[in-house]
């Protein structure tokens, strides 16, 4: 058997090895936006506009913060997707169905996102996008697997704002980690 220098050794291992953390670093960066779950349909940019964003969806309200953000109405149940540097800046408008516990109005930042997961009502959820906790309660936007949007179970506890799974996808798509999120009157 030939010897193999020590020097040879250490550099094939040293190399090995920087080259698996970088995969790993690569992988960890965004995976959830890489999931097959969270796949967008078309493409990692900008959302474009659902069908809920026709000139009839509901105006994006006065004093419903600025910057690049989602606003989300307790009083109407409505989100929209609001970009200030695109024409028009409402990207997407829908409607959602809130859980059986509402946040306060106040501005938030999504904190955390999961990909796919069971919600508070057991239904399998997908597109969590997580904004707040207040009370032990958990808030954020979701849609279920199965498409619905029926109100939860007011006995439970939820905090899941659900919508339909392209709104879903819409909001998964516009607000990583970081985004503004507006709750309204």
């Amino acid at each position: 058997m030939p010897k193999t220098r020590p020097g040879v050794v250490v550099t094939a291992l040293t190399v090995g090895a920087m080259a698996g953390v970088a995969l790993l670093a690569y992988q960890a960066n965004g995976a959830e936006t890489r999931s097959p779950a969270a796949k967008p349909a078309t493409s990692t940019a900008a959302p474009t506009p659902t069908a809920s964003a026709s000139p009839t969806a509901a105006a994006l309200p006065a004093n419903s913060g600025t910057g690049l953000r989602v606003v989300y109405s307790l009083g109407s149940h409505q989100v929209w997707l609001v970009d200030p540097k695109k024409t028009p800046q409402v990207l997407a408008s829908f409607k959602v169905t809130p859980g059986s516990v509402e946040p306060t109005a106040g501005t938030y930042t999504v904190y955390s996102r999961t990909a796919t997961g069971s919600g508070t009502d057991g239904k399998l959820i997908e597109h969590v996008v997580r904004f707040t906790q207040q009370n032990g309660t958990v808030f954020g936007f979701s849609a279920a697997l199965d498409g619905s949007t029926a109100p939860p179970d007011p006995k439970l506890r939820t905090g899941g704002i659900r919508s339909g799974r392209t709104d879903g996808q819409s909001l998964w798509d516009f607000a990583p980690n970081g985004t503004k999120v507006y709750v309204i009157a």
